[in-house]
């Protein structure tokens, strides 16, 4: 006789496909999809999609727990994803930082809540978030809690990080 958790786990063979998914809506000429996913996967797909932007992008980022933005015009894609990288792991352990990498056709957003939002003017990024093993959904599912309603908690690595970055590019406060 089995239990409950074997039935469960003999039903669903890989536990990723549940849990990394994508939506995709059309609206105006423009693809709008939302992706979902652990933080530390979504801080890494993040990293890992910017490889196919532009040669040259802008950046905006928006830190929740300092109120303070930054933004770049036109940087080399290379200093940016360099960046980005190692951001990568504060930004998974704490979030709380909205990011925005964009060029004329396409923005790649990681919310402060973790989730990836990606503008486009083609559907390219779902065949690339397919072949990153995310699985279309035709909506989101209901949040069980809602994460902005948590206080952010002190993040000085998370801090440091984004210091670093915009020294590093050149991010002008707004």
């Amino acid at each position: 006789m089995t239990s409950r958790a074997e039935e469960f786990v003999l039903r669903v063979p890989r536990f990723r496909p549940l849990s990394d998914w994508f939506v995709v809506r059309g609206r105006g000429g423009l693809t709008e999809i939302f992706a979902w996913a652990n933080a530390e996967r979504i801080a890494s797909v993040f990293h890992a999609l910017t490889e196919h932007l532009d040669p040259a992008v802008d950046v905006s980022m928006h830190s929740l727990r300092a109120n303070t933005e930054w933004s770049g015009a036109l940087l080399p894609l290379p200093d940016v994803r360099e960046a980005l990288g190692r951001l990568q792991l504060p930004l998974g352990m704490y979030g709380g930082v909205e990011v925005a990498v964009y060029t004329p056709d396409d923005q790649l957003t990681i919310t402060p809540t973790m989730a990836l939002v990606i503008y486009a003017r083609s559907d390219r990024w779902v065949y690339l978030l397919e072949g990153m093993g995310f699985t279309e959904r035709a909506r989101a599912p209901e949040p069980a809690w809602d994460a902005s309603a948590a206080p952010l908690g002190d993040a000085p690595e998370l801090e440091r990080a984004l210091s670093q970055i915009v020294e590093r590019l050149g991010l002008q406060q707004e």
